[in-house]
């Protein structure tokens, strides 16, 4: 294929190393959202309905939450190896780089700082003036039509598919690969992601290290 014009990272996973950004704010305030996962993954609830649950499981433990409570919970989260110096080669190359995730918005924005990401986009929360947790979340990149975003930043881009490369490392990422796209599946920790790749028929990088993408990505 002709080089890519741009490549669209997952967050947590692939370019972060942690598994979820939800699950993070969970483990600091010692929550469980897997009964709502599984409803969520049997189309039982919607992503708006998924995060007001989560964010009321929260609240159950601690009523009242500032936004600096959440910047704690991403205090020891860390990049993937490998992640600042793939994104800056991709760059040097004159690739676009983007992030679409289904994560917090706070957390991805963070990421795409330490990498220098051209572009992200994610879900997030609501705040009131003073800072303070509101109920209901923000959905921006719907977990399983994470496509809606790729299209639109193949419009803004002028892009075509051909000339995408989406990396994933969940069944749900599988949603960014639009027709006549490259999706790679990166690091899947799920039994879920590995059967869904599988299935799929798609490149996949047992690795947690980003440099083991560069043959697939023209470097």
């Amino acid at each position: 294929m002709d080089k890519p014009l741009c490549v669209a990272f997952d967050c947590d996973g692939v370019l972060a190393d942690s598994i979820s950004s939800w699950r993070t704010i969970h483990e600091h305030f010692g929550t469980d959202s897997k009964d709502l996962l599984q409803k969520f993954m049997a189309g039982e609830l919607t992503d708006s309905e998924f995060m007001a649950a989560d964010i009321a499981l929260w609240k159950d433990v601690s009523p009242k939450i500032h936004r600096d409570d959440i910047f704690r919970a991403y205090s020891g989260c860390k990049l993937m190896k490998g992640a600042k110096e793939i994104v800056a080669d991709l760059k040097a190359a004159g690739i676009h780089v983007a992030i679409v995730s289904a994560g917090v918005d706070m957390y991805v924005q963070s990421i795409a700082a330490m990498v220098k990401a051209d572009d992200w986009i994610a879900n997030g929360f609501q705040f009131d003036d003073d800072g303070w947790l509101l109920d209901e979340g923000i959905v921006r990149v719907p977990s399983m039509q994470k496509y809606t975003s790729i299209e639109k930043l193949l419009k803004i881009l002028d892009c075509p598919p051909e000339r995408l490369i989406s990396v994933g490392d969940s069944s749900m990422d599988l949603s960014m690969h639009v027709e006549g796209s490259t999706f790679i599946g990166f690091n899947p920790q799920r039994e879920a992601a590995k059967s869904a790749f599988a299935e799929a028929g798609i490149t996949v990088i047992n690795s947690k290290d980003l440099n083991d993408l560069r043959p697939y990505l023209g470097l």
